[in-house]
């Protein structure tokens, strides 16, 4: 039998973060969650933001109860950062991408750079809560802070530094930014220089699973997939060359896997991203608003003093005629948190729609907007890259939402393949696998996941009625 390996993988959620305990033995891989707790964001000092004082306490809590482990990596969501000063101390708790601090930057920015040379640049959908506006509005708002930052860390190295002391910026979570090269894989340092952000705040970018040191345990630290969509990515029980993916959680993030970046006028007109994925390749993807639409819902409903379980809205939702109303999730007004179910009947009301009335309704026209919106971007990827996807894989926590993997597989009019579950945190653990030798390749590490974690197939249903339904769609977001 092969040593066994033990690793220990941190994964932040939209609303928790959990330790995962995994062993390998060379054959078998075995998980264990060992620790959860809360991620709250709030309001503080004028800001949305992180509470990552008790975040790292929480860190430390989870390093604790591990016990001996070989390893440990971090990954969170895209785009977020802390700022340390010259002598490495964080100088104000980290402002989460909700924060309504980048409202108009994206305008200012394109006043000194072209669109189509902005994306060609760094290949990044233009989206205000990018790490580049995030900094543009520091610039204008908090200069004074910004010229006392020497460092920038996006988060997931931000908490491999906060156990440490070691500084990196891992390639995967650098790619979210809009800063940077995918063709170099290094920052642009000219576009950074036209738009006025100091070039100081970027460490060179670190390859996904490099070693970065050692905890005092001698735990070596090791730089998996910062980014969670790539660590998911990383999990996908398949090596099939005409799979696409969906990361579904909080976001939704439908792509496919490529060997250069599409950088043309089209991508960038039809909201297309690249980013770098944890085997080198580019994850050229749509960002979609995702399972947020039901979560802050059910949290409004909670709000209202009506408690509903997602098995209940499920079966709400079930229980309603289908396809009557449609809404694009991706419009603007569903990003803040608050009224989801109000905003889902103004925006109806707005576009001549049947307005939703009772929770199952609102709750239908939610899921089977997500359906629509997954073909429409399955669509954008097989007109620009001339592929044909045979099957979707999706990934993370919406592969426990049973509705909307058959309302899927209907809506594209192909098979859907679903799992794992907990793809974010499996992708981080073959990674740090990966870097002390236990495994030779993420494709390994996929082969090994698709032989030891269930997958379920859904497949099309019902497709006459969900193609009349996407041509309506279609005019809807015209």
């Amino acid at each position: 039998m092969s040593e066994i390996k033990t690793v220990l993988a941190f994964d932040f959620g939209a609303s928790s973060g959990r330790a995962i305990k995994a062993e390998f033995d060379g054959r078998t891989l075995t998980c264990k969650e060992i620790h959860r707790f809360e991620n709250c964001p709030s309001q503080r000092d004028g800001h949305f933001r992180w509470d990552f004082d008790a975040l790292a306490a929480e860190v430390n809590r989870g390093i604790e109860k591990a016990g001996c482990f070989d390893s440990i990596g971090f990954d969170t969501w895209g785009v977020d950062f802390g700022l340390l000063d010259a002598d490495g101390r964080l100088l104000e708790a980290p402002v989460h991408y909700r924060d309504s601090r980048t409202e108009g930057m994206v305008e200012k920015a394109l006043e000194q750079v072209d669109a189509d040379a902005l994306y060609g640049a760094t290949g990044t959908q233009i989206m205000g809560i990018n790490t580049l506006f995030q900094l543009l509005a520091l610039k204008e708002q908090q200069p004074e802070l910004l010229q006392k930052a020497q460092t920038l860390l996006f988060m997931p190295d931000l908490f491999a530094y906060a156990v440490s002391g070691c500084k990196a910026c891992e390639q995967t979570i650098a790619s979210t930014a809009q800063l940077l090269d995918l063709s170099s894989g290094r920052w642009n340092t000219d576009l950074m220089e036209k738009l006025g952000i100091p070039s100081r705040l970027f460490l060179p970018v670190t390859p996904t699973g490099t070693v970065l040191g050692r905890l005092a345990n001698g735990a070596k630290i090791v730089s998996a997939a910062g980014h969670d969509t790539q660590c998911a990515v990383a999990a996908m029980p398949s090596c099939e060359p005409d799979a696409a993916f969906l990361s579904c959680g909080t976001w939704s993030l439908l792509g496919c896997e490529l060997e250069k970046p599409v950088l043309t006028k089209e991508s960038r007109e039809l909201g297309l991203s690249n980013e770098m994925g944890a085997n080198g390749k580019i994850n050229y993807l749509k960002n979609i608003i995702g399972l947020w639409l039901i979560q802050e819902s059910r949290r409004e409903w909670r709000r209202k003093g009506q408690e509903y379980s997602y098995a209940d809205l499920e079966r709400l939702a079930l229980a309603e005629a289908p396809l009557r109303c449609f809404i694009d999730p991706d419009d603007p007004m569903f990003t803040p948190p608050g009224d989801i179910p109000g905003r889902v009947r103004e925006y109806c009301r707005k576009t001549g729609q049947y307005v939703p009335q009772t929770v199952g309704q609102v709750m239908r026209c939610i899921y089977e907007s997500l359906a629509l919106k997954y073909r429409f971007a399955l669509d954008q990827l097989e007109t620009v890259t001339g592929k044909h996807f045979s099957v979707l894989h999706i990934l993370g926590g919406g592969t426990k939402d049973g509705l909307l993997c058959r309302m899927t597989a209907a809506s594209i009019g192909r098979r859907v393949a679903a799992g794992p579950i907990e793809a974010t945190a499996l992708g981080n653990i073959i990674l740090q696998l990966k870097a002390l030798g236990a495994l030779s390749s993420v494709e390994e590490g996929r082969l090994l996941i698709a032989r030891t974690e269930h997958v379920t197939e859904y497949l099309p249903e019902g497709t006459a009625d969900w193609d009349a339904a996407y041509n309506q769609y279609k005019k809807l977001l015209q």
